[in-house]
């Protein structure tokens, strides 16, 4: 067990304040040791409310590296940047997504970035219980070989990764389709809370196909979905021998014996159980696809995946781990996402290239 982790922050936007409460929930296993934030009255802000010490210029930030890697909490435009100043002073870093903002920043960072430089991205989605259990059965080999995905969880490059991982996608081109949808909808909670008042607004609906050789991808996603309390997250992984339909699991186990089963969610805490209130595990049937590492924190399944981020980058940092989510493997799926968006405001169909992050 290595020891606790500690990290510091560049950034004090709402992003910046999940590692806050990580840290917070799970003072054993990681600490904060400063925030790079500009704005006094931020920071004297995040110093009240987390207890946490701020800096206001990058030079106090890497004056005294009591850190084992820096977060990267900032804008896209920021990022590129940080990253190659951080990483030229060999400094490890855990960006945010997406690494650069566009096609052509992508290329730029990945030819400047000094090689052997530790820089990985937070892809949360991967981590989270559910979709982390779904891509341990998608790989298990339980359901055959994979040949069909559809997600319709997250926006964009988060969406993209879960599809790369479920299919077991590396770099491989796509040829990419797409349409947007515009339908009516009662407006729901977002980021500040609860609606005030009946409201109706638009839904835009993104529906794209994604074609890998003899694997496809169906993209299908409104952002209403992240806070909506009417529009549900939904996933499809088709093999030749199973299929996952969200949580529910039906595979061969020869070809005469079909078997129906469930990924069974197991949280403590309900109905008078007595060990504390979090999250255990994924099932199915008596074997565990997920077992979460932070039951003593209260933390949302974000969160328990923003944690699992910290964890691996602590390790990779300090030389006890492998890349987990690399620069590299954000480009690929931050260059599809862009290339979705191309297909979908142009009614072309769009194919994509070998770039090279791809290619070393």
């Amino acid at each position: 067990m290595m020891d606790k982790i500690i990290f510091g922050i560049i950034g004090g936007g709402w992003r910046a304040e999940f590692y806050l409460r990580i840290a917070k929930e799970l003072p054993e296993k990681f600490a904060v040791s400063r925030i790079f934030i500009r704005d006094e009255k931020k920071a004297r802000a995040m110093e009240q409310q987390w207890g946490v010490r701020t800096v206001s210029t990058f030079d106090e930030f890497v004056d005294q590296v009591d850190y084992s890697f820096a977060v990267l909490s900032v804008t896209w435009e920021a990022n590129p940047q940080l990253i190659i100043q951080l990483s030229n002073m060999d400094i490890p870093v855990l960006a945010e997504t997406p690494p650069a903002p566009d096609i052509e920043g992508l290329i730029q960072l990945n030819k400047t970035i000094r090689k052997g430089a530790k820089v990985e991205i937070t892809e949360q989605y991967l981590f989270q219980p559910m979709h982390a259990a779904a891509i341990a059965l998608a790989r298990s080999g339980k359901l055959g070989d994979i040949s069909q995905v559809q997600v319709s969880v997250a926006h964009g490059y988060h969406g993209i990764s879960l599809i790369r991982h479920l299919l077991g996608i590396r770099y491989e081109d796509a040829i990419i389709s797409g349409q947007r949808f515009v339908s009516p909808l009662i407006k729901g909670p977002n980021r500040q809370g609860p609606p005030s008042s009946e409201e109706r607004e638009n839904s835009v609906q993104e529906l794209i196909t994604l074609q890998f050789g003899d694997r496809l991808a169906v993209f299908d996603f409104t952002g209403d979905q992240y806070f909506s309390w009417i529009r549900k997250n939904r996933i499809l992984v088709r093999g030749d021998r199973g299929e996952i339909m969200n949580q529910e699991v039906s595979y061969l186990a020869d070809y005469q014996t079909p078997m129906y089963n469930k990924l069974r969610r197991v949280d403590m805490g309900h109905n008078g159980n007595l060990e504390g209130y979090y999250h255990r595990g994924i099932q199915l049937g008596g074997e565990w696809l997920y077992q979460n590492p932070f039951i003593q924190g209260r933390l949302s399944d974000d969160e328990i995946a923003i944690a699992t981020c910290l964890y691996k980058m602590g390790l990779y940092a300090a030389g006890e781990g492998a890349s987990f989510y690399s620069l590299a493997e954000a480009s690929q799926d931050h260059y599809l996402s862009i290339l979705m968006k191309g297909a979908v405001e142009t009614g072309q169909t769009i194919n994509s290239v070998r770039q090279r992050w791809a290619l070393e």
